[in-house]
């Protein structure tokens, strides 16, 4: 069943390919923790767990980004995810993609609406 949207944070707090804001979602009938992000002008989020190991993402709290600041990258071991899809594009998750979670950006707003398998 489909979560009511939820606020995560303001349109605002969330640069172009800069740091994330994280928030807490529940998947799989479990708390988890998850982020939310803009790239090439649209907000994306994910559950903060790496698709090789279940290890959160970030390596310093919201910071997501390559130093390029193109990819998602896993601090523990390096695997990178395409900021805009998820999908494993380098390291040890294989093809295993991030999971996505379902956002909206209304106004000067971002709303969590559930994951994509809701």
């Amino acid at each position: 069943m489909a979560e009511e949207a939820r606020l995560i944070c303001a349109a605002a707090d969330l640069e172009e390919a800069g740091r994330g804001v994280r928030f807490e979602v529940e998947y799989c009938d479990q708390a988890a923790p998850a982020f939310v992000l803009r790239y090439r002008g649209k907000v994306h989020a994910y559950l903060n767990r790496c698709a090789h190991l279940p290890m959160e993402l970030d390596w310093r709290e919201g910071e997501f980004f390559d130093l390029e600041r193109r990819d998602l990258i896993c601090s523990t071991h390096g695997a990178t995810y395409a900021a805009d899809s998820g999908a494993c594009i380098g390291g040890p998750c294989g093809k295993t993609p991030l999971v996505r979670l379902r956002v909206e950006e209304r106004g000067s707003s971002v709303y969590y609406l559930g994951s994509e398998d809701d």
